[in-house]
């Protein structure tokens, strides 16, 4: 019998490796149209994670439209290679993009027996998610991961985002269970677990990469310089370094 009556995830760099996809995705981008955008002097993948990090944010908070963070990145990218794009042609560059990044879709090796694993334990599966819920709808179909879950909240379709502790008791809602029964996994230590467990939930932070935290994965709403240690024990939260681990805690 499990202690957690649900268990809700987060889905990109979670349960689907999303980091993995945009350095292949961009690379395999760039490689196909050639110079400029194949200059050694400029680390694309980097610069492509930093514009996806500052634009995104800014989708989240209602500054830019879903359409507009993706054209925002795509302008940006061009503009550091010296390339003026038009509006149209960033949206068709993107576009370009998004084939390569779309095919580079993996789940994680730990994803799927981490599910079975909570399924056998007979808890409830729910993902919460940052982002558009028809972009979202894909990933679920082209990883297989639809019928795993039984409702997945998509921030676009709620109008609330995380950290924000609302989407978390308004997917506790939707399973019928408080916030004390639930627990939470995800990447980003203040966008997911520290937001979990601010709205009650018991939240977990997968760390995969120790002490080498790359850019975004402490997430946005931190307003402090303190340790990703301290941030995590301040608030209550459990950091797990692979979803293996989380068997232990059902």
């Amino acid at each position: 019998m499990t202690r957690y009556a649900l268990t809700l995830f987060d889905l990109d760099d979670t349960l689907l490796d999303h980091r993995g996809a945009v350095v292949r995705g961009i690379r395999s981008h760039l490689d196909s149209l050639g110079p400029p955008y194949t200059d050694a002097d400029i680390d694309g993948v980097s610069l492509w994670h930093d514009l996806e990090d500052a634009h995104y944010h800014r989708y989240l908070t209602g500054e830019l439209t879903f359409a507009e963070q993706r054209r925002a990145r795509a302008l940006a990218f061009a503009a550091a290679h010296g390339v003026t794009l038009a509006d149209h042609d960033a949206d068709a560059w993107f576009d370009s993009y998004f084939v390569h990044y779309r095919d580079s879709w993996r789940l994680f090796d730990d994803a799927l027996p981490c599910l079975d694993a909570v399924t056998s334990a007979g808890a409830k599966r729910g993902v919460i998610t940052n982002g558009d819920p028809d972009f979202q709808r894909v990933k679920f179909e082209r990883t297989g991961l639809t019928d795993r879950f039984e409702h997945v909240i998509a921030s676009g379709a709620v109008g609330v985002s995380k950290p924000d502790p609302a989407i978390f008791r308004l997917a506790c809602e939707r399973f019928g269970v408080q916030p004390s029964e639930a627990l939470y996994v995800g990447d980003r230590l203040m966008t997911d677990a520290v937001g979990a467990a601010r709205a009650g939930l018991t939240g977990v932070w997968l760390n995969r990469f120790g002490d080498e935290l790359p850019e975004g994965a402490i997430g946005h709403g931190s307003g402090t310089d303190a340790a990703p240690e301290s941030l995590a024990a301040d608030n209550g939260v459990i950091t797990v370094s692979s979803l293996e681990e989380l068997g232990a805690l059902m």
